[in-house]
């Protein structure tokens, strides 16, 4: 069974961290959802909670074949926290599989590793994704490598559909 990690802070968007795990689990993924402390709730844009069962220190990323980055405002609290650079980078360097919906590409802005890379995102951010080297899409998804990105929550179905493939291609 391939293992995820599902990273969440308070503020998540809520469909695209519970679609996508939802998802997984269907596909028979191990989900794994981490964040700055293990145990604690963490509650969506939307008031939706979900309690954390990994802390960012505990991840051993070399376990794991990728990892779900969604938006919201959350992205912008997770791309503080070294650990969280550090996992992201090192799935990247090992080429495991990059998902990041919506706001989630600030995690990777700040990981450095979308340079040269084809993305897309939330509109708002694509200057950003620019700015850090990356070529922005206005698409439902965009496939770069081991990079899988989604726009935003209607595109959810486009997104996992590819997400999912790349997954069980490795």
């Amino acid at each position: 069974m391939k293992k995820i990690i599902a990273l969440v802070e308070d503020q998540f968007d809520d469909l695209e961290f519970w679609y996508p795990v939802l998802r997984l689990k269907e596909e028979n993924f191990e989900v794994h959802i981490t964040a700055e402390k293990e145990n604690q709730r963490y509650v969506g844009k939307y008031g939706v909670p979900v309690v954390s069962e990994y802390s960012f220190d505990k991840i051993d990323f070399d376990e794991y074949s990728g990892i779900l980055i969604p938006g919201g405002w959350a992205p912008d609290k997770l791309r503080r926290y070294e650990n969280v650079l550090k996992i992201v980078k090192g799935l990247y360097e090992q080429n495991k599989i990059i998902g990041q919906i919506c706001h989630g590409p600030w995690v990777s802005i700040s990981a450095g590793i979308l340079n040269g890379k084809k993305v897309t995102s939330t509109p708002g951010i694509k200057d950003d994704i620019k700015n850090a080297g990356g070529e922005w899409f206005d698409k439902p998804f965009v496939l770069d490598g081991n990079i899988v990105s989604g726009r935003r929550p209607m595109d959810l179905p486009f997104y996992m559909r590819e997400y999912i493939k790349k997954l069980k291609s490795i």
